[in-house]
C-alpha cells in the first residue's frame, strides 16, 4: 500500500478557523455527547484529505446519519487510528517527546473511558504546560493543555495516510 505524509499545517489552519464556530458541512453533535471528536476528525481529514469508506471498521462522514462511529466517538476513534492498516490516516500511541504539531490528544476525566479529544496546535517544548490545543463541546484555540484537570490522558502521533 501506498503512503502519504500527513499536512500537519492544514490540520492545524482547519482547527484555527472552525474552533469558535462549526462548519455546516458536518453535523453539530454538542447536544448529544459532545462535539469534540467531530471536530478532530475534521481537522484530522483536512491534513489527510482521504477517508476509508469500511462501513463498520472504516473512518469516515457523508451525513449525521452515514458515516462511522469513529466519526464522533473517542475511543472508536483511537480504534481505527491505532488499528488501520488500510485507507487513511495512521497512528501510534506515544509519549509526550514524540508529539508534534496536528498530533490528536484524548483525555480521562472521571468516567471509566477516555472522552474528549484534542488537536495539538502548537508544541513548545515536552511538558503539559508547553503544549497548546483546540477542541470543541468546550471550544478552545490556543488553549494551554496543563488548565485541564482529567485522569488519564494518551497521545497520538500521526504517522501517515494510506492512499
Amino acid at each position: 500500500m501506498k503512503v502519504k505524509e500527513y499536512n500537519r499545517k492544514k490540520a492545524v489552519e482547519y482547527a484555527k478557523k472552525w474552533a469558535y464556530k462549526r462548519n455546516p458541512r458536518y453535523y453539530n453533535f454538542d447536544d448529544v455527547g459532545g462535539d469534540c471528536t467531530s471536530f478532530i476528525s475534521q481537522c484530522i481529514y483536512a491534513g489527510a484529505g482521504i477517508m476509508n469508506y469500511k462501513k463498520h471498521i472504516g473512518w469516515y462522514y457523508n451525513s449525521a446519519s452515514d458515516r462511522t462511529a469513529s466519526w464522533s466517538g473517542v475511543e472508536f476513534l483511537y480504534n481505527f487510528l491505532t488499528k488501520n492498516k488500510g485507507i487513511g490516516p495512521r497512528a501510534t500511541k506515544v509519549d509526550i517527546d514524540n508529539l508534534e504539531v496536528g498530533d490528536i490528544i484524548q483525555l480521562k476525566f472521571l468516567q471509566d473511558r477516555f472522552s474528549h479529544s484534542l488537536i495539538i496546535v502548537d508544541k513548545k517544548g515536552n511538558k503539559l504546560e508547553d503544549i497548546y490545543i483546540a477542541t470543541h463541546t468546550e471550544d478552545a484555540y490556543y488553549r494551554k493543555l496543563s488548565t485541564y484537570t482529567f485522569q488519564d490522558i494518551r497521545f497520538l502521533h500521526i504517522t501517515d495516510i494510506g492512499i
